[in-house]
């Protein structure tokens, strides 16, 4: 009986060590990967935000950040309010949606003063390769029909549901879920606009 409990006293002081070994491995790597990885994502979000808003000048120029959360989504919206010599330039806007084909995914929006949509760029998916990876500028058209449309006017739904924007082919559930983040950014964006610049 006491080799038993002795086998037993064995087994989880290895599993113990076993464990404490592996969190400490897991909190080292955490912490030396982890300024990496946050500076790859921070230029990432830099060069998204250059792409969206194509005419913006650094010179004289000033981006706020705010975050704000959306009437219809379980996460905040960051905004990256654009200002050129004090006057509101526009804003990039980091969205996303939740009823992708693949689950979430998060784009960035632009939007001049004035609400008209300059550019999107995708910030991270993972939408089937071939169909809606189409959401890339460098894969399909889809997303280029989107600029310089005010949503004000133009319908951030497919055709097929009775809005402006055509679909992606055998990819509308993608296609449907590209709208819903524009129209969150945009429903955002104005949100913000009302309340500090009108």
């Amino acid at each position: 009986m006491a080799k038993k409990e002795s086998t037993l006293l064995q087994l989880i002081l290895s599993l113990t060590l076993v464990s404490v070994i592996g969190g400490i491995t897991l909190a080292v790597v955490y912490s030396v990967t982890k300024d990496p990885i946050e500076k790859v994502q921070s230029g990432k979000k830099s060069r998204a935000i250059a792409q969206v808003l194509p005419n913006l000048s650094s010179e004289n120029s000033e981006i706020k950040k705010i975050s704000m959360m959306p009437e219809d989504g379980k996460d905040s919206i960051i905004l990256h309010l654009v200002y050129t010599d004090e006057n509101f330039f526009g804003a990039a806007v980091e969205t996303y949606t939740d009823i992708a084909f693949s689950g979430r995914f998060t784009i960035m929006v632009g939007f001049d003063a004035e609400g008209t949509i300059t550019g999107t760029e995708v910030l991270q998916m993972a939408e089937t390769p071939g169909l809606g990876d189409k959401i890339y500028k460098s894969k399909d058209k889809f997303p280029f029909q989107f600029e310089g449309k005010n949503p004000e006017t133009f319908k951030l739904k497919v055709k097929n549901d009775g809005g402006d924007v055509d679909a992606i082919t055998a990819a509308t559930i993608t296609a449907r879920a590209f709208c819903d983040a524009v129209e969150r950014a945009y429903k955002t964006f104005i949100k913000i606009k009302e309340e500090n610049h009108e």
